[in-house]
């Protein structure tokens, strides 16, 4: 057959070109230089008589089954596999060994399969397209699996109904051993994507065709994680493949691997095969060399290898985290909502964050708070809530575009955006409009709200004195705290903590309020707690030094006390008692006391990390003592760590706690 099909080629092979010519039956024909027209279906049954004179002796396929032609591979046929498409009622896909697509000629293609929008776009693209490679018609069908990506299954599986696909993977399916090894890898994890069944003959024979390369073990790096990608989605973690593919994997060196080769290698180990801990070492090696080419790398590679370094929980990673954290800087603007949420993300697991990229953010959120996707602006405030950075820039553009698109947010998004303003006390100049439109919410979509999400919307108001007194009656109802309870694993001592801290709020801050009030089993006796606390514990070495101070200039420990929990819930750093003449009375003594002066040494956790303001938990225990009838004394820490000796220690103190009296000398 081979002796016959070259005899009747032109003698002149190597010049052959693809050409489309039409016809009654148009198809994908070679043309040689004596202008001799062949049908390729004609060369491969042999034909005595091209279809142009007296018909093709080729079979004649049902209606249910797909046409499709193919060039057995001759040793004069050595080149690399491409795909051409018959443009006749039957579309088949044919292997031309002889065809070399140019950069230029993918990369056309990829661009305009890339901007097809739909698969219905892709299959007639497809239809147009003339000749294309292995890799192409792989890419093809991973173009196809993206725009149908639904949650575990494409979003019409009639998709693998269309001829187009049909066709093609039936070229693939016997083709298989034709294949280069990108262009069959690549087809067979595009399959695993499009969710075809394990055991189909394509699957099978791609399947086959890899191992046996893989066991010749000359793959590179990119398609043994590409095989490995899709072995683990094919068999699991389990799998004996994909244990052979990193077993070859860890044989070779990191540092030699391309920026391409890493982000492969970290996505196959983000997909589960490394969650295991068996391959530190590798990952190790990995953070080494991406330290090393983070100036090269795109948005999307960083947005990328942040994620996997908190899917994977790489804590040991920071100067990988550090050096992915500038470079982000540089593409801020240009991350798209998705990476940057990735970015945002990453930084607040792994709590990094420096000025450089909170600059570039101020930069670019009052540009995008009310165009970005909701979940993105949602990001933002988290990011900034979480690392205590208070923004003035961010927090007023996204508190005006929370105004106007408010009312498209999910619950979860509208209290994520407002829980930052209560944690770091901030009200934006337009907060009126901002809580106007919260309560608006909450009137109409008040059962769309998760019970803890709307207790820690309602938490984050009294934080910065807002009182949600129309919500709080139906808070401390019977019906919602058992709903708290059936939510999880019941009501957490923090739960408890904001319900007594709402219940407190109402009591002094809203006299007025004569709806139900939270039963004793709900309340806590502590808002300081381990862990997350609704008070910040104070600082140990400020504490220190205070307190030595104090002793100096009371004369004895024993005239104030330290850490006193409160019948409120609060504890004081340090509490001094006064008589009515002002007398400081032993901190034993519970008679004849007319004054308590309760010190806030304030440490540098109190306030937010870019700013001189009270962290709002923080400013509404000090709102919230005053009432009690405390006299709040603040000693803030960048006022104390001036004072550099005893002398000046003792006269700040006098000063602070005893401003109009004189002191006196023990």
């Amino acid at each position: 057959m081979a002796l016959k099909l070259l005899q009747r080629l032109p003698k002149q092979v190597g010049q052959i070109v693809i050409h489309r010519y039409a016809c009654t039956n148009s198809g994908l024909l070679f043309r040689c230089q004596s202008d001799l027209h062949l049908c390729v279906a004609c060369l491969c049954t042999l034909s005595p008589n091209c279809i142009q004179n007296h018909g093709c002796r080729k079979r004649q396929l049902d209606g249910t089954r797909r046409g499709l032609t193919t060039i057995v591979r001759e040793p004069s046929f050595a080149g690399s596999s491409s795909v051409g498409l018959h443009k006749d009622s039957f579309s088949r896909f044919c292997l031309i060994q002889m065809h070399h697509a140019t950069p230029a000629e993918e990369q056309t293609f990829y661009t305009r399969l890339n901007k097809c929008t739909s698969s219905r776009q892709v299959f007639r693209f497809l239809r147009s397209v003339e000749v294309m490679t292995d890799s192409m018609a792989a890419a093809s069908l991973h173009r196809v699996a993206e725009l149908e990506q639904g949650v575990n299954c494409l979003k019409d599986p009639s998709v693998l109904e269309e001829h187009t696909i049909r066709v093609l993977c039936k070229q693939l399916e016997e083709d298989s051993g034709r294949l280069t090894d990108g262009g069959l890898i690549s087809a067979l994890l595009a399959c695993t994507r499009l969710y075809l069944d394990p055991w189909s003959t394509l699957m099978v024979r791609l399947v086959s065709e890899s191992q046996e390369r893989l066991d010749r073990g000359y793959l590179k790096v990119g398609h043994l994680c590409d095989l490995g990608q899709a072995m683990l989605t094919l068999e699991g973690p389990g799998s004996v493949m994909l244990e052979q593919v990193m077993s070859q994997i860890q044989k070779q060196e990191p540092a030699q691997w391309s920026l391409a080769d890493l982000r492969a290698m970290y996505k196959l180990l983000q997909s589960g095969a490394g969650f295991d801990g068996k391959y530190c070492d590798l990952l190790n090696a990995m953070h080494t060399h991406a330290v090393t080419v983070t100036s090269h790398m795109n948005p999307a590679t960083v947005s990328e290898l942040l994620g996997v370094l908190t899917s994977l929980n790489q804590t040991q990673a920071m100067p990988l985290v550090i050096s992915l954290c500038k470079r982000a800087v540089r593409h801020v603007p240009h991350f798209s909502d998705q990476e940057l949420t990735l970015v945002l993300g990453a930084l607040m697991h792994f709590g990094h964050s420096d000025h450089y990229f909170v600059d570039a953010m101020e930069k670019y959120v009052p540009t995008m708070a009310f165009i970005s996707h909701p979940e993105t602006v949602t990001k933002v405030m988290q990011f900034f809530g979480r690392r205590n950075i208070l923004s003035p820039v961010v927090f007023d553009a996204v508190a005006e575009s929370f105004v106007y698109r408010a009312d498209e947010y999910t619950p979860s998004q509208v209290a994520r955006q407002i829980m930052p303003f209560g944690k770091l006390g901030y009200l934006p100049p337009n907060a009126a409009n901002v809580f106007r439109k919260v309560e608006t919410i909450l009137h109409t979509r008040f059962s769309h709200f998760q019970p803890r999400t709307l207790l820690n919307v309602l938490h984050s108001c009294i934080l910065v004195e807002r009182f949600p007194v129309n919500f709080v009656s139906k808070v401390f109802s019977s019906y919602f705290l058992q709903q708290l309870q059936e939510q999880g694993t019941g009501i957490d001592r923090y739960v408890l903590a904001q319900l007594t801290q709402l219940y407190m709020t109402m009591k002094l801050e809203c006299p007025f309020y004569e709806g139900p009030q939270l039963l004793p089993q709900y309340r806590v006796k502590s808002f300081l707690m381990p862990g997350h606390s609704l008070e910040t514990p104070v600082d140990v070495h400020l504490y220190n030094s205070v307190k030595t101070g104090l002793v100096d200039l009371l004369g004895a420990r024993s005239y104030f006390g330290s850490k006193v929990l409160t019948p409120y819930c609060y504890t004081l750093d340090v509490e001094i008692k006064l008589d009515e003449e002002g007398f400081v009375l032993p901190a034993s003594h519970n008679d004849e006391v007319f004054k308590r002066i309760a010190l806030c040494i304030d440490g540098q956790k109190r306030y937010t990390s870019n700013k001189r303001q009270l962290l709002g938990k923080e400013a509404t225990k000090q709102r919230h003592l005053r009432l009690l009838g405390y006299d709040i004394i603040q000693i803030p820490f960048y006022e104390f760590d001036k004072l550099r000796n005893k002398t000046s220690v003792v006269e700040y103190l006098h000063q602070k706690i005893f401003p109009h009296s004189y002191r006196l000398s023990w």
